[in-house]
């Protein structure tokens, strides 16, 4: 999902600057919740390295490969959300990113702002389906198909729609450059089929790990209902 270098630029990086205020404002956001309601500072603290650690290894480790105005990546951003939590999850993504552009990537850092809101934003679709689909009597660890494909599918495809945002924001709709972003669209396809089945063996391994339970290394919501 990293948009590619001259994708957008010049003046119209502006914008990018004030969608990655916003998107951090959602980090806040987040973060403030699961200070409130979900094991405080500590909690927060640990989950957050957890999934910085864990995003910069998706970037860095698990296949990906250009297609069309960007690059296909097993982001996993709802494995994630069931995880860690929506707060943890928005640090980890944004501090992860930073970090790959940083240490591995430093011609990505003038796209930080687009990229950080093509993963922040779809986050916040992620907790809304969430709540809508996923009674509050249910565990996250009891999640089942279906509610791992919607979750899946909020995700990956505001990543896709916020990719296609760019892309005709910095190109317009000329033919190869609608050509170039549908391709993208259609191979990204294949994580929203993939995602919801590392959800659930994710989601069956903390099932069977029970000292997980009240640890504030994962969100209280995978093992217990809400009170």
């Amino acid at each position: 999902m990293h948009i590619e270098p001259g994708i957008v630029d010049g003046a119209k990086l502006t914008l990018s600057y004030a969608t990655a205020i916003a998107s951090i404002g959602l980090v806040a956001k987040m973060s403030a919740q699961a200070l409130h309601k979900d094991g405080g500072i500590t909690g927060l603290a640990a989950r957050s390295v957890l999934t910085t650690a864990l995003v910069f290894s998706f970037f860095e480790i698990l296949p990906h490969y250009p297609v069309g105005v960007s690059e296909v990546h097993f982001i996993l951003g709802s494995t994630l959300f069931l995880i860690f939590g929506a707060g943890a999850s928005a640090i980890g993504l944004a501090a992860g990113l930073l970090l790959q552009g940083l240490f591995f990537a430093p011609f990505d850092l003038p796209q930080y702002g687009m990229n950080v809101t093509t993963l922040l934003v779809p986050l916040l679709a992620v907790a809304a389906v969430a709540r809508k689909i996923i009674p509050e009597k249910t565990a996250y660890v009891d999640v089942n198909y279906g509610q791992a494909l919607a979750l899946s599918t909020a995700y990956q495809g505001g990543v896709v729609g916020w990719v296609a945002f760019w892309a005709f924001y910095g190109q317009g709709f000329g033919a190869e450059n609608m050509t170039s972003v549908f391709s993208f669209g259609a191979a990204y396809m294949m994580v929203v089929i993939m995602e919801p089945l590392a959800d659930l063996a994710v989601l069956a391994g903390a099932k069977t790990l029970s000292g997980l339970k009240g640890s504030a290394l994962v969100q209280s919501r995978l093992h217990s209902a809400v009170a």
